[in-house]
This record gives structure tokens, C-alpha cells and sequence, in this order.
């Protein structure tokens, strides 16, 4: 007894001495640092070229018959009066009604380069809007306007940088692409149109750029500095529809739990019982780097996450939001429907969610612990539509090198990680195509900034909307 007396202190002092040790040593890496190349860029000409595209009312529904059509046509009647350079020396081709594909040709069509962006966006609720959604108003520094984040800013900055090196007489080393979807909002058929056809040609991208992460702000537990993020992967996406039969009657005598009351019930069990927590490689690979640069306590737990993932899991669990996400697959409920009558018992209700799926799983394996986590037969499941998560992308070799250098040059002064895109793009297509397939919005947003992102009164800083550009100036020499 004497023995185990002794030996539980020892213990106890040998693993507080390995976990400090370990938080002590678990220090930040060398990072390479880069003098930015000076670029040049005409802001006065961006500007007003993002104003006209922003006018542009691309607005893209699933009923087809809310677009305006007109509207798309005179988005790429547009691109072609403000980028003459561009459309003098790049080959272009539409694929299907919106794709639109630009092959500027290089010294080799080897490495080839693609860079993405879509031009539609979502609807706009105008009335609630302190400005008009798509006169294109700078007021203040900054451009209003629907889609002015999501994203005709990319769009933008790659074609100015384009129409700016081509007049420079700049030659890229290989064949960039630039793939511009107007129907990604609504998962449409432009982006896989495009991936068909470099299938069908043959055309393997050894790197490819789209939509993702941003340079932002408290976003890691303890790390003040801002954080470039890019994301590796993304999550899958799956919709559900939950609902409950029965047979309807008088609300002043009803059973002792309706469907409303049984889905009700459904909806409680699936929000009090989160899925499992893993750690993804995007996540793992962001926490040993971001990590790193955080308070001495965050360390000790990202430093020791062999002993303290339970801890980081429940932190997450009652946080929600974004480091939530990065952890689990999450379920959003978002609509319901019922009954027509206050007085009167509906025959069937439903419910819809929205799921973002964790790389492992499926939406065979979510649909099965749905079931077994409700546990009532009267609750019927059903998938309306999903997608399996993306392979990750390397955090290492040229087309990372690429990524990475132009975003230090660009934003010498932030924290460069891999992370989890929890939301989807348009190049979860180029799965199986690419391998090199990297997520990252060229932009410094804070957190308000990006709760404009299909949010009302969306608006961009011009400086954000010039420095962009200069990302895709630095990533295009490289290319």
C-alpha cells in the first residue's frame, strides 16, 4: 500500500512534467519570410470595373424562372468590353448556358493552372438594405453591392490581373485557366461541365484555387495575429427531410403527443446529441500550426491533444460555430412545415436539415445515426440530395509553395495554416482530377465582414478589392 501511495504522486508529477515540457517546446515553426515583389495595379480601373460587374443582376434561383437571363448575357457582354486584352489573347468557350472558360496560353500546357470563380449570387431582400444592392455605391471606402464578396471580387482581381501582365507582355510559364461558374449558388451544372472537359481533354491541373479561406481575425483560441487561411478540403453536404404521419382530427382532442409534438421530440434528440468529434488532417494540421501561437494555456492543450482531445471536444460542443464545424459533421435545421389550421391536427408535418459531412463519413452513415439516435420508427428519414466530402489537398509541394508565397508577400504579417472548409465550393468537382485543389478567398475580412456573406448589406473595403488583385498578380508570375 506504501508503494501505490509513492507511486501515484510520481505519477501524477512525471505527467504534469511531460505535458508542460511538451506545451513549452510546442513553439512556432520557422516561417519563410518573403519580400513582396513590388506589383502595380490601376485601383481607379478596378474600381469602377468591379462597379459595372456588380450591376450586373446575376441573380441565380432553382426555379428558373425567377432569373433574369438578360442579366447573365449582359455580365459577359460586360467582362468583354472592360477586358479587351483578355479576350484578344485568351481563348474562350461557354459550356452549357452559364460556364464561362478562359485558356491563356503558356510556354508549356504541362503544369497547367486553374483559377476559379462564380459570377451569380444569391437573392437580395432589398428593403433591407441601407443601400441599393446593385447601383454599385462607394460610399466611405467601400463598394456596396450583392456579390461584392462572393464573388466578383475574385472574378475581378483575376481579370484585372490578367488584362494588366497581358498588356505588360507577360507570357506564363503554362497554361493558366481561369473557370467561372454562374450557378454555383444553387449547385448547378457549370462547374462540372468544365471539369468534364479537361477530363475529356486530357488536362490533369496541377493547381487549382478557388473560393475558401480568408486573412481574418480571432479566429483561433488565444492567437491575436491574423490567420491566412486555406482550405485542403471540404466538408460534405447533405439534405434531409424528417417527417411524421398520422391521421389529422380536432385539435380539441388530441392524442397524447402529435406529429408536431413526436418531431419536435426528433429534432430535441439530434440537437442534444451531436455527432462524434474527430480530428481531420485540415483541422489536426491547422491546430499544431495555429497552436503554436497561442497563450500558454491553449498550448497545453493543443500541444497535448493525446491526453486533452476530450477537453478541445467539449469546448467545441459548447461553443458551436466555426471551430465546432471543424470537428464533426453538424446538422442545421432549417424549415418546417405543417399544418394549414391552428384548430386542427396536421395529417403530416416535416422538417428539413442541412448537413455538413466530416471527411470518413457518408450520407449512408449519417442517415444511420440519425435513426439510431431518434429511435422512433413513426419519425421517417429520407436523403433529398448529398455529396461525400473532398479528398485533401497537400500541405507541401509546388502548388502549396505557390499559394502560400503570394499570400506572405501579399499579407507579410499573417499566420499561413491549412484549415477545413466547412462550407462547399465549386471545386469539390475537380475531385479525382486535381490533386492539388486549394480554397482560398483573397481577401482580410473581419468578422462582420463576413457576416455579409449572403447577408444584407453586403459591401467590400476598395483597399481589400485592390490588394486582392495584387494576390493574383504575385500568384499568376509564379505560375
Amino acid at each position: 500500500m506504501w508503494w501505490l501511495l509513492l507511486l501515484i504522486p510520481a505519477a501524477l508529477v512525471v505527467f504534469l512534467a511531460v505535458i508542460f515540457i511538451r506545451a513549452a517546446l510546442f513553439r512556432p515553426r520557422p516561417e519563410e519570410k518573403r519580400t513582396p515583389t513590388a506589383v502595380t495595379l490601376d485601383e481607379e480601373k478596378m474600381t469602377r470595373d468591379m462597379q459595372e460587374l456588380v450591376r450586373c443582376k446575376t441573380v441565380s434561383y432553382r426555379e428558373k424562372g425567377l432569373e433574369d437571363e438578360a442579366e447573365f448575357d449582359k455580365f459577359k457582354q460586360t467582362l468583354e468590353a472592360l477586358y479587351p486584352a483578355v479576350h484578344s489573347t485568351c481563348e474562350r468557350e461557354f459550356l452549357g448556358t452559364r460556364a464561362i472558360l478562359y485558356r491563356w496560353k503558356g510556354k508549356s500546357d504541362k503544369d497547367v493552372t486553374v483559377l476559379m470563380s462564380h459570377f451569380d449570387v444569391v437573392p437580395v431582400n432589398e428593403d433591407q438594405w441601407e443601400k441599393p444592392a446593385f447601383d454599385g455605391l462607394i460610399e466611405n471606402g467601400e463598394l456596396w453591392g450583392r456579390g461584392t464578396l462572393d464573388t466578383k471580387v475574385t472574378l475581378c482581381s483575376i481579370m484585372e490581373a490578367a488584362e494588366q501582365l497581358i498588356g505588360e507582355g507577360f507570357v506564363p510559364e503554362n497554361d493558366i485557366y481561369f473557370a467561372f461558374g454562374g450557378d454555383e449558388e444553387i449547385a448547378g451544372e457549370g462547374a462540372p461541365l468544365i471539369v468534364e472537359a479537361f477530363r475529356q481533354r486530357g488536362i490533369h491541373p496541377a493547381l487549382v484555387v478557388d473560393e475558401g479561406g480568408a486573412v481574418v481575425e480571432e479566429i483561433f483560441p488565444g492567437v491575436t495575429q491574423p490567420c491566412a487561411l486555406i482550405g485542403i478540403g471540404e466538408k460534405g453536404m447533405m439534405d434531409i427531410k424528417m417527417t411524421v404521419r398520422s391521421k389529422g382530427g380536432h385539435a380539441s382532442s388530441p392524442p397524447p403527443h402529435t406529429p408536431v409534438g413526436v418531431l419536435a421530440k426528433a429534432v430535441t434528440k439530434v440537437e442534444n446529441n451531436p455527432f462524434k468529434g474527430s480530428l481531420s488532417k485540415p483541422a489536426a494540421e491547422m491546430f499544431d500550426t495555429l497552436g503554436r501561437h497561442s497563450t500558454f494555456l491553449y498550448r497545453l492543450i493543443f500541444a497535448n491533444l493525446w491526453c486533452f482531445k476530450p477537453v478541445l471536444d467539449s469546448m467545441c460542443k459548447k461553443s458551436g460555430g466555426e471551430l465546432n464545424a471543424l470537428m464533426r459533421t453538424t446538422c442545421a435545421f432549417t424549415m418546417m412545415k405543417g399544418g394549414k389550421a391552428s384548430n386542427v391536427i396536421p395529417p403530416e408535418v416535416s422538417v428539413y436539415g442541412n448537413i455538413r459531412i466530416m471527411g470518413g463519413e457518408t450520407p449512408e452513415t449519417v442517415l444511420q445515426y440519425l435513426n439510431e439516435t431518434i429511435g422512433d420508427s413513426d419519425v421517417k428519414i429520407e436523403k433529398v440530395h448529398g455529396q461525400n466530402p473532398s479528398p485533401y489537398s497537400p500541405t507541401e509541394g509546388a502548388g502549396w509553395d505557390k499559394v502560400t508565397g503570394a499570400i506572405r508577400e501579399t499579407w507579410p504579417d499573417a499566420l499561413v495554416s491549412p484549415y477545413l472548409m466547412i462550407a462547399c465550393s465549386d471545386s469539390r468537382h475537380y475531385a479525382g482530377l486535381a490533386d492539388n485543389v486549394y480554397r482560398f478567398s483573397a481577401m482580410a475580412l473581419s468578422k462582420e465582414e463576413r457576416g455579409f456573406i449572403h447577408g444584407n448589406n453586403e459591401r467590400i473595403k476598395l483597399d481589400t478589392l485592390h490588394t486582392a488583385a495584387k494576390f493574383y498578380l504575385r500568384l499568376i508570375k509564379s505560375c
